[in-house]
């Protein structure tokens, strides 16, 4: 199996970093705190009442790749995710373009796949390239009007149909609201108000009920995909939530699952040491419970990542960022932010603990710098290196000189960018993330603090 691993060895430093003896002494509150996320996964799925010290229980999540394998395995094509492998590839044989609606993590986890798995320019390449699969676009998750103008001009430029998939669990989120009033206006006229192709043109994901739901039943909306009970926003990226969008681009959706399933069996049994979201935890939390790292740094090596460190922000920000505690997450692209915030980082405040995020394959055959017989920028001895090479090397010096000040850092080694990896790297920073929360006696669900902006929000626009 194809595994992640974590290496901590650039936090065991003299006066800022932590020891290997501190880490071990952790080791028992995080088999204790492990044990609770895993009961906590066994309530839910059992339906017991709980006290109001776990509500909310939204940890639907974390077996849920376990169960949508399950179902495939007996139901086949009946099953939700037969049923989403099938709306997606009507989808793209109907539509030239989907406009995924939704904010925070009713899209960004489906934005992150997109970026890791898929082609750096997949909506400017040729069909062939991204194999016939439709363009996507990503809006409602915000409020810029020029930014929906310029969307809107590109479709309306595109001789063939596009569609909508629209992701919002009670449709009442004003954002995404608001934008699928908008496009569903353009979309109708684009389809001459034919209400059949306009129905066939929205997929709806949302829960039982709610605003989206009686939308979706008013357009006659014949697939309509459901946000699982118990399971949040940020933790939805492995439901229909972010499986939809991941088959409209031809991503493998159950090698997706069948990563997380196995991130689930490893975190379950595997003892600190050799359990990467155990190992993760505990250098996070003693680093900024002993040294005072409260901004958390997810440097990733190369573009493809940036995404999926956007999906972790939330992720951690809205999970553990309660009661005045929570690290601030930042995620960097180097080698590119080396020359924005590389000095801050190297000499600033020392409150930061950067874990480097290293892919070990590219997924494209390595280029070589080549020699010139115009040698004025001094390339030529380095012709027979590549660009891997040359971030590798980036790699290795940035370490070498955090380390060198005592500035702490620790690497998460991934193989290589596919489905089975991506599915197990968001399983485990969600199972890491709820883990910190109970480790720390924080409810890692809900996000109460988001309401606040909501409800002001639309008072002051109704008022």
């Amino acid at each position: 199996m194809v595994t992640i691993k974590y290496n901590p060895a650039g936090v065991f430093l003299p006066e800022h970093g932590i020891t290997p003896s501190q880490l071990a002494a952790l080791s028992r509150p995080l088999l204790e705190a492990r044990d609770e996320v895993l009961a906590d996964a066994q309530l839910w799925t059992d339906g017991v009442e709980v006290g109001p010290e776990k509500q909310p229980l939204d940890a639907g999540f974390h077996l849920l790749p376990d169960r949508l394998l399950q179902e495939l395995h007996v139901l086949g094509e009946k099953s939700e995710v037969g049923r989403i492998k099938k709306t997606a590839d009507r989808l793209a044989q109907e539509l030239s373009s989907v406009v995924v609606l939704g904010i925070g993590g009713s899209y960004m986890g489906a934005r992150a796949l997109l970026e890791a798995c898929c082609h750096p320019f997949y909506n400017e390449v040729a069909p062939t390239l991204r194999n016939n699969r439709p363009r996507i676009y990503f809006e409602g998750n915000n409020v810029d009007n020029d930014a929906v103008h310029g969307l809107l001009d590109l479709l309306q430029s595109d001789t063939r149909r596009w569609g909508i998939a629209v992701i919002s669990k009670s449709g009442g989120t004003l954002e995404t609201a608001a934008a699928l009033r908008i496009f569903l206006r353009e979309l109708a006229e684009s389809v001459g108000n034919d209400a059949r192709k306009l129905a066939d043109s929205v997929v709806p994901v949302t829960g039982k009920t709610g605003k989206l739901a009686d939308l979706s039943a008013a357009l006659g909306c014949q697939e309509v995909y459901e946000v699982p009970d118990g399971v949040g926003g940020r933790f939805s990226v492995l439901s229909a939530v972010g499986l939809l969008p991941a088959a409209i681009i031809g991503l493998d959706i159950e090698k997706l699952l069948a990563g997380a399933a196995a991130m689930n069996e490893h975190f379950a049994h595997a003892e600190p040491g050799k359990n990467v979201v155990l190992d993760y935890v505990g250098v996070c939390h003693l680093m900024e419970t002993e040294r005072g790292c409260t901004t958390r740094i997810l440097s990733t090596w190369g573009k493809r990542l940036e995404a999926f460190g956007f999906w972790y922000d939330q992720l951690l920000a809205e999970s553990v960022g309660k009661a005045e505690q929570g690290a601030l997450p930042l995620t960097v692209v180097n080698t590119r932010d080396l020359h924005s915030r590389g000095q801050q980082h190297q000499e600033g405040v020392r409150d930061k603990l950067i874990t480097n995020v290293v892919v070990e394959q590219p997924g494209r055959p390595p280029l070589e710098i080549g020699a010139s017989d115009r040698d004025q920028d001094g390339l030529n001895s380095l012709a027979h290196k590549t660009l891997p090479n040359v971030l590798s090397a980036a790699l290795a010096g940035t370490n070498q000189a955090y380390r060198e000040d005592n500035r702490p850092t620790a690497d998460l080694i991934v193989p290589k960018l596919d489905e089975f990896v991506m599915g197990q790297l968001l399983q485990m920073m969600m199972l890491a993330t709820v883990l910190e929360g109970r480790l720390i006696g924080i409810n890692p669900y809900g996000q109460p603090g988001v309401e606040a902006y909501k409800k002001n929000m639309n008072a002051i626009l109704r008022g």
